[in-house]
């Protein structure tokens, strides 16, 4: 009977050192979902509002035609790098990112060169998580606050991926 109660108490001491000395990440599930492979652009849906009025809906061909093809890739150091924004050719340079406390948010300060008056932009620096998947990500920005003026127009841009896996050219 004592051997069997040491035997019992020793096999779970055993179980409880493999299960606690298992590798633990140091990332939340949902940040796990960011990083991997690339993310490529699949859509992009401007959406204009009066107030809380949807007034107008214009869907963009995210198509470059020139061959170039727009990629978002998050790194597990919360780095990330957007290349060929707007269909212009650039290197992409490394840039932070990170998640809000709810992370219902994604802060990306990547600047990418685009065709406005400045001629760069931070277009994911605050964006809200519509949808995250093993291989598909949407991402809404613009005027997403949640309090506005019932008079005053707003521009929600909404920038669909696909999980890719980029081939690597050497």
């Amino acid at each position: 009977m004592k051997n069997k109660l040491f035997i019992l108490i020793a096999l779970g001491l055993v179980f409880a050192i493999m299960i606690n000395s298992c590798k633990k990440s140091g990332q939340s599930p949902l940040e796990s979902l960011f990083v991997g492979n690339t993310w490529q652009l699949a859509s992009i849906t401007a959406y204009y509002y009066t107030g809380n009025t949807l007034d107008s809906t214009v869907v963009v061909s995210p198509n470059c035609g020139s061959g170039l093809t727009q990629y978002f890739t998050f790194n597990s150091n919360n780095t990330c790098t957007y290349s060929n924004f707007d269909c212009i050719a650039q290197t992409p340079t490394a840039a932070s990112w990170s998640l809000s406390a709810n992370q219902l948010f994604l802060t990306a300060n990547v600047v990418c060169k685009d065709t406005s008056a400045v001629g760069s932009s931070m277009p994911f620096s605050y964006c809200s998580i519509q949808n995250l998947g093993h291989f598909s990500l949407i991402l809404q920005t613009g005027d997403i606050q949640p309090n506005y003026s019932l008079t005053q127009p707003r521009k929600i841009i909404q920038y669909g991926f696909i999980r890719v896996t980029v081939p690597t050219t050497n």
